[in-house]
């Protein structure tokens, strides 16, 4: 009965991390799923595309190959101009370690943890990567290194 239980439970386990790797997509899936897109590029911008990389100027085509599309975009104003700001949101998990005081076990600080009974630990999300065009260019862009 146990064997049968682990088996399942690591087949799905198994297919589920399958098919998030395989939905993972990176600047080189998407230049050879997209080369004619790639091809209209300068030969400095292919290069940076290629390393998932970016820089002043360049088109939206060219940050979409290297850097996918973006979880938001918001459509503003600048200088008098149009701009659309892309951003991708990227999450962070920290491990919880509530502390307790020897008479909390007593009169029950457990209650007012709003983590205490969590199962998972805390994901959250942060702007991992925004990225502001004006005139269909790269106006700035910034990112978070790990």
């Amino acid at each position: 009965m146990r064997r049968r239980f682990f088996l399942r439970t690591s087949t799905l386990g198994l297919a589920t991390s399958l098919f998030i790797l395989t939905s993972c997509s990176t600047p080189q899936t998407r230049i050879s799923e997209h080369s004619d897109l790639y091809q209209t590029l300068s030969q400095k911008d292919q290069t940076l595309v290629s390393q998932g990389q970016i820089r002043i100027g360049i088109s939206r085509t060219a940050v979409w190959l290297a850097w996918g599309s973006p979880d938001r975009k918001i459509i503003g104003n600048m200088g008098g101009g149009r701009t659309e700001t892309w951003i991708y949101t990227y999450y962070a998990s920290y491990p919880y370690y509530p502390y307790y005081a020897p008479w909390d076990i007593y009169f029950g600080a457990p209650l007012y943890d709003p983590f205490a009974y969590s199962w998972f630990p805390q994901s959250i999300p942060y702007p991992g990567k925004v990225v502001t065009f004006a005139h269909g260019r790269v106006a700035s862009f910034r990112y978070a290194t790990r």
